[in-house]
């Protein structure tokens, strides 16, 4: 069978997700971490009625999800919005620190479900361990995970298949549950209607904070224009794939949030590690659940895992072809047609976030990571609303799915509101600084070597990159 190449010699990579495949790959990435781990902490922010920050998490996350629909038909590149911020705004800078926060924020939300998943593990099997162990048991699964993404895309999405049905099916038991508990009068939906916000803050602030962290609860989609090189036809399947993916998780997220604060009191979900294992835990005292539900908790959040760890990848590997990162992150194999330098450096960064992010943060670090994906991505989302807005001065001789025309403008007003220091929490920007700091310094490196090897970026030369 031949292998289809590049103009360099590399071979193109593997087309091989379809709509279904494409659609649980959106679900997986969105039914993660962020609902299993973060839905305490919103409901500490605003009280019972944390399904309120989810919904206009969603509506801001499909305003941004328009844009990045017009965007991935546009340009159906591996790249993604770092594509789209220099077909905008052709500056080389801008466009590597758009791909260094996405590929930060996408190690940061795997470190965050690493970490979540160690501590599960240690829930699990009722064991008495630290910190120390549960870094431990994160690092040896971004190692597990690292393997399987090197293995190609096909198994990775068929792993992805199953962990979504896990995912799924972790969240359905807390919806049964739910209505058990109802069907027993155990359940106390008045307090779905309850705002209890933090002494220093009002209901709107507190509702602006909490809806910043839910925002992560919603990410996901946008890993998918990432695999773009590798989905059948992306102009024809992201559109409706994208957006059903997003009402799923929507509805599913409303009924969790409710059933979670009608069951167990705000203040004890808040301070729960595992938050629906207890929900699931006083739901159903009379049945053994809640000791499988520490192992769901673990698959889930596996997905999210693997799907960043894929997308943040597929992102070195795209820029890296286009000239922004060297050349070495660009290598594909020639039998598994995996780009396996890119998956190793992606580990390397992971492992290093993990062994110090979350070892010095404790306890706190599942929010604060989580927090601070959503505070890149929100940057991020940004600049994909506003590249819409100038690209469309720029139409391209092809079919693709074009936003409503006010859509792009909200999302900039909606995402940059939820930048502000009113809705983010203060250890979220120096984590951020951080990450991107170092994205400063290896730009200048690549600079350098660009310079001193005569080297020019694709992304440079316009007549290559549209080819």
């Amino acid at each position: 069978m031949s292998t289809s190449t590049t103009t360099d010699g590399q071979p193109e990579l593997k087309r091989t997700i379809g709509p279904k495949l494409l659609l649980l790959f959106i679900l997986g990435d969105i039914l993660g971490t962020g609902i299993y781990a973060l839905t305490g902490e919103v409901a500490g922010e605003i009280g019972g009625a944390a399904w309120l920050p989810l919904m206009v998490a969603f509506l801001v996350a499909a305003i941004s999800a328009f844009s990045y629909l017009e965007m991935v038909t546009k340009y159906p590149q591996a790249a993604g919005a770092a594509l789209y911020a220099h077909k905008a705004f052709g500056i080389h800078f801008v466009t590597f620190l758009v791909a260094f926060a996405v590929l930060s924020s996408g190690i940061t939300s795997a470190s965050t479900a690493a970490k979540f998943l160690g501590e599960n593990f240690i829930a699990g099997f009722n064991l008495q361990w630290d910190q120390t162990a549960v870094t431990w048991i994160a690092l040896a699964f971004m190692a597990l995970l690292a393997v399987v993404n090197f293995r190609g895309v096909s198994e990775s999405v068929k792993l992805n298949v199953v962990l979504t049905l896990v995912e799924f099916s972790g969240l359905l038991i807390v919806i049964v549950v739910g209505f058990w508990a109802v069907s027993r009068g155990n359940a106390d939906f008045s307090r779905a209607m309850v705002f209890e916000t933090p002494d220093d803050k009002g209901v709107f602030l507190a509702l602006s904070a909490a809806t910043s962290l839910a925002f992560f609860s919603m990410v996901g989609f946008e890993d998918s224009v990432n695999m773009a090189e590798e989905t059948r036809d992306p102009v024809k399947h992201f559109p409706r794939v994208m957006l059903t993916g997003l009402g799923i998780t929507a509805v599913i997220y409303v009924l969790v949030s409710v059933i979670a604060v009608a069951l167990v009191p705000v203040g004890q979900l808040s301070a729960s590690p595992t938050p629906l294992l207890d929900v699931v835990a006083v739901g159903a005292p009379g049945l053994p659940v809640d000791a499988v539900y520490p192992f769901l908790s673990m698959f889930a959040v596996a997905n999210t895992a693997l799907i960043n760890m894929l997308m943040a990848s597929r992102l070195l590997y795209g820029m890296s072809r286009q000239g922004v990162l060297p050349r070495f992150l660009g290598k594909v194999h020639h039998r598994r047609r995996s780009p396996w330098t890119s998956i190793i450096f992606t580990t390397v960064i992971a492992f290093a976030l993990i062994t110090v992010v979350t070892n010095f943060m404790g306890e706190d670090s599942v929010k604060a990571l989580g927090g601070t994906t959503a505070l890149l991505l929100l940057c991020v989302f940004t600049v994909v609303n506003i590249s819409v807005i100038v690209l469309r001065r720029r139409p391209v001789d092809r079919e693709h799915f074009r936003a409503p025309r006010i859509l792009p403008y909200l999302g900039v007003l909606t995402c940059l509101f939820l930048v502000g220091p009113w809705a983010q929490d203060p250890i979220e920007y120096q984590i951020a600084a951080v990450m991107i700091g170092l994205g400063v310094i290896l730009w200048l490196v690549n600079w350098w070597w660009g310079r001193s090897h005569g080297r020019t970026p694709i992304l440079d030369r316009p007549e290559e990159l549209e080819s």
